[in-house]
């Protein structure tokens, strides 16, 4: 029985990061605005998926304990892309992929950098939480925040514990 919730958990969460940022991106396509989505967050979180899916590869671990990452970090540039488009900052873009295509080279010049990283991306991912909510707290406007993506996400962080 356990066994089987085990499975039943890994498969579901691999399905809903298939997705998971797809509920986001309509709500920002449907208004034509990024109104109350946080650039700092998505790249805070994006840092973060990146520093895990570096040091899964690094480390050569098995890609299914990190195949959902590649999948999340495609559907987080696209929405930075539709959020940079409805903000007029597609000049950015640029910056941003340079900036995470150099952090990414980065992170493996030494062991001790992956490795700290890693350590650090708990807190990069309550920041991520956190920036998001100050900018909803700011705005009193939750604009296209999804809240379908938010309950997905929170879904496959309790999903993990298991």
């Amino acid at each position: 029985m356990a066994s089987t919730l085990l499975a039943l958990a890994h498969w579901s969460t691999w399905a809903v990061c298939a997705v998971i940022k797809l509920p986001q991106l309509a709500a920002v396509l449907a208004a034509g605005s990024a109104r109350g989505v946080s650039v700092g967050s998505l790249l805070l979180e994006l840092a973060g998926f990146l520093v895990f899916l570096r040091y899964q590869m690094y480390y050569d671990y098995p890609l299914q304990t990190y195949l959902e990452y590649p999948i999340i970090i495609a559907q987080d540039v696209i929405l930075l892309l539709f959020i940079l488009r409805y903000s007029g900052n597609m000049k950015r873009a640029l910056f941003y992929a340079v900036t995470f295509w150099g952090g990414w080279y980065m992170l493996t010049l030494r062991k001790w950098i992956i490795d700290l990283a890693m350590n650090l991306c708990t807190f990069i991912s309550a920041a991520s939480k956190l920036t998001q909510l100050r900018c909803l707290w700011q705005t009193k406007d939750s604009g296209q925040v999804s809240a379908l993506t938010w309950s997905m996400s929170a879904y496959t962080c309790a999903s993990k514990l298991w």
